[in-house]
């Protein structure tokens, strides 16, 4: 009887082993790779498409951008939609600030035409809809336009879309407070910037921040020596803005992690060229 109940029991910890591994290895398996470097795709692939719209996030995603970066506001009515500027007068056939508008106002608004004919009927995307045609092995540079409740807003959505593995919201403090309210861990690139590139970086590493945006228009006389100091702080680096290949290899080449550029498609060539591959 003994002997008996001693083979029931190895069988049930041999299938629960089994079960185990079977958990484990699927979650490694669904577990993307991320990009180590690369190209960030400007408000998608805002070159030839209009920006901040479904297409030029398709044709980011299709180009193989390492890292896409788009803009989120909210509407009155309290909808995430996508659009950098705070009227919808440029890229649109509307006008008015988003914050008075509300997305019924909005979604009839004609977000193509402006850049081409063949863009005509493209409409102002909802947060929720463009996390919808991104793959999960691409970095997504998230960038708020707004406070703390917009924050608050964003991070729940980012959760509830099982992106966190992959979005980095970036963001001033009053925004970054709301991120953090819903969880610390989503990762939180700093944009409050401050007076001296010196000081950015330092506030950068002592808060704690995963990424930093370093500006072109910046002085970049100790560049070298402000990436060595990321590095150590375990800090990403992203760089606004380069449109040249030859620059952005250069930028790559000293350490900076992802290069945000409208011009997409040469700038991924670029990086090509230097063995970064693209995201597909």
């Amino acid at each position: 009887m003994v002997h008996f109940l001693k083979i029931i029991l190895i069988g049930f910890l041999f299938t629960n082993s089994l079960n185990i591994f079977a958990i484990t290895t699927h979650a490694q398996k669904d577990d993307p790779k991320m990009p180590e470097r690369g190209i960030c795709a400007h408000r998608g692939a805002s070159k030839l498409h209009p920006e901040n719209t479904i297409s030029a996030f398709k044709e980011a995603v299709r180009l193989g951008a390492q890292m896409i970066e788009f803009d989120v506001r909210m509407t009155i009515d309290n909808k995430l939609i996508i659009m950098h500027d705070a009227t919808v007068d440029r890229t649109t056939d509307g006008s008015g600030l988003v914050e008075d508008l509300t997305w019924n106002e909005i979604k009839e608004l004609d977000a193509g035409a402006w850049k081409s004919k063949k863009f005509k009927g493209e409409r102002v995307p909802l947060l929720d809809d463009v996390l919808d045609v991104f793959p999960k092995n691409i970095w997504l540079n998230v960038h708020l336009k707004g406070d703390k409740k917009l924050g608050i807003a964003v991070a729940k959505t980012i959760l509830a879309k099982n992106r966190t593995h992959q979005a980095i919201i970036a963001c001033n403090n009053e925004s970054a407070k709301g991120v953090r309210l819903v969880n610390s861990d989503i990762m939180i690139c700093n944009m409050e910037r401050t007076s001296s590139r010196s000081d950015y970086i330092q506030t950068t590493a002592k808060e704690k921040f995963a990424a930093i945006q370093l500006l072109k228009k910046r002085d970049n006389t100790n560049i070298l020596k402000d990436i060595e100091t990321l590095k150590f702080n375990n800090i990403k680096i992203n760089y606004f803005y380069s449109n040249t290949p030859e620059e952005g290899i250069t930028l790559l080449n000293k350490g900076v992690d992802f290069v945000l550029t409208d011009n997409l498609s040469e700038m991924l060539e670029a990086a090509r060229s230097i063995g970064i591959e693209t995201s597909h």
